[in-house]
C-alpha cells in the first residue's frame, strides 16, 4: 500500500510540474511516462481538481488543464520613509509565502530582500508593490517599483549608447551605480537562484531561464510607462540552494566572485553581425574585474576578423591575468577565434 500511495504522489508530481507546458495533452504525457492508461492518469487529474490544485476547461478529448492558485497576496509600500527589507520579509513575505523547503525559503529570502533593497536605494521611485501568486508546484514573485527603470538608470550612469548595452553589462554581474555602498552581485545571482527570472524596464525586456546558458533581450511596447518590474519564479519542491549558485561563478581558493559568463550574442543588435573591435570592446567592458571569463556563443553564427582578433589577441596581452575561456562555438566561430590565437603567438 505505501509502494502504490508513493507511486500515486509521483504521478500526480509529474503532472503539477508538466501541465504548464503541457495543458492539453498532460494525460497522453503522464500516461506515456508511467506506462499506465490514460484513464488511470485521468483518474489522478480528478484527484488535482477536486484538491483545487487544477482548474479543468472544456469536454472530454478537448479537456485543458492549468494550475489553479492557491493562494494570492499582494501589498505596496512607500520608500519614504525607507522600509527595512529584513523586516518587510519577516512581517509580511515569509507568512504569504506559507508552508516551504527551508532551502526554497532561503532562496526567495535571498532574492526578495535584493529586489526590495534594490528598489528602496536604487529606483528614485517612491513606491515598491510585491505580489505573490502560489499554485500546487510554483510561486511567482513579482516586485515592482515606479522609479527611473533599471535599464534607463545603467545607461546613464555608464554614459552607456542605449539600453541594450545595459543589459549586456548587467548580464556579467559586478554592475553597481552606487559602489561605494554595494558589490553589484546581487542580481546576477538572484537571476541564476530561480527558475525564471525577467526584467521588464522601458522598452526592454530581459530574461533568465535556469539551466539555460543564454540570457534574452525583448523589444517591449512599453513607451512612456515609467519603473521596473522583477518577476520571479521558482518550483516549490527544488532542491536547488542559494550556496550552489554563489559556488558556480568563484574559482580558486578566494571564494569570491571571480567568474562571469558573458553572453556574446547580447552585444547584437537586431540582425547585426559581430564584426568590429568597437562591438568586441563592448563585450569586453568591465570582464578585467574577472579572474575567467567565459565567452559563450551561443546563437552566435558568425564573427569577423577584427572583432575576434581584439577578443582574443589584444585583450589577453592586455590582461595575462585573465583566463579566457569560450563556449558554444560553431565551427566557424571556432575556425576565426583560433586564428586569432595563432596570431598571438606568431
Amino acid at each position: 500500500m505505501t509502494r502504490v500511495r508513493a507511486r500515486g504522489e509521483e504521478i500526480r508530481q509529474f503532472i503539477l510540474d508538466q501541465v504548464e507546458a503541457h495543458p492539453a495533452d498532460i494525460a497522453k504525457l503522464a500516461a506515456a511516462k508511467f506506462g499506465i492508461s490514460r484513464q488511470a492518469i485521468g483518474k489522478h487529474l480528478q484527484k488535482l481538481t477536486a484538491e483545487g490544485c487544477l482548474k479543468d476547461t472544456g469536454q472530454t478529448r478537448s479537456r485543458t488543464y492549468q494550475l489553479a492558485p492557491l493562494s494570492e497576496w499582494q501589498k505596496s509600500f512607500e520608500i519614504s520613509p525607507a522600509p527595512e527589507e529584513s523586516l518587510v520579509w519577516t512581517n509580511d513575505v515569509r507568512p504569504a509565502l506559507g508552508a516551504l523547503p527551508d532551502n526554497v525559503m532561503n532562496i526567495w529570502n535571498t532574492v526578495f530582500t535584493e529586489m526590495f533593497n534594490n528598489a528602496v536605494e536604487h529606483s528614485g521611485g517612491n513606491r515598491i508593490a510585491v505580489n505573490l501568486r502560489r499554485t500546487a508546484a510554483t510561486t511567482e514573485m513579482d516586485v515592482y517599483d515606479n522609479g527611473i527603470g533599471i535599464f534607463a538608470k545603467i545607461r546613464a550612469a555608464f554614459d552607456l549608447p542605449d539600453e541594450h548595452h545595459a543589459v549586456l553589462e548587467l548580464a556579467k554581474g559586478k554592475l553597481t551605480t552606487d559602489p561605494r555602498n554595494h558589490s553589484g552581485e546581487g542580481i546576477f545571482f538572484c537571476s541564476r537562484m530561480v527558475d525564471f527570472f525577467v526584467i521588464a524596464s522601458g522598452e526592454v525586456f530581459f530574461s533568465h531561464q535556469y539551466g539555460q546558458a543564454e540570457d534574452y533581450i525583448l523589444e517591449l511596447n512599453r513607451r512612456g510607462k515609467p519603473g521596473t518590474l522583477v518577476s520571479m519564479t521558482l518550483s516549490n519542491h527544488s532542491s536547488r540552494t542559494a550556496r550552489q549558485i554563489y559556488d558556480q561563478f568563484t574559482s580558486g581558493d578566494d571564494f569570491g566572485f571571480n567568474m562571469t559568463v558573458v553572453p556574446v550574442t547580447l552585444a547584437r543588435y537586431g540582425s547585426d553581425s559581430l564584426i568590429s573591435r568597437s562591438q568586441a570592446k563592448r563585450v569586453l567592458a568591465r570582464v578585467d574585474q574577472f579572474k575567467v571569463a567565459v565567452f559563450d556563443f551561443r546563437g552566435v553564427e558568425s564573427i569577423g576578423q577584427a572583432f575576434a582578433d581584439e577578443l582574443f589577441r589584444v585583450f589577453p596581452r592586455q590582461h595575462p591575468e585573465v583566463e579566457v575561456q569560450v563556449i558554444n562555438a560553431r565551427p566557424e566561430v571556432a575556425s576565426m577565434i583560433a586564428r586569432a590565437k595563432s596570431e598571438s603567438t606568431a
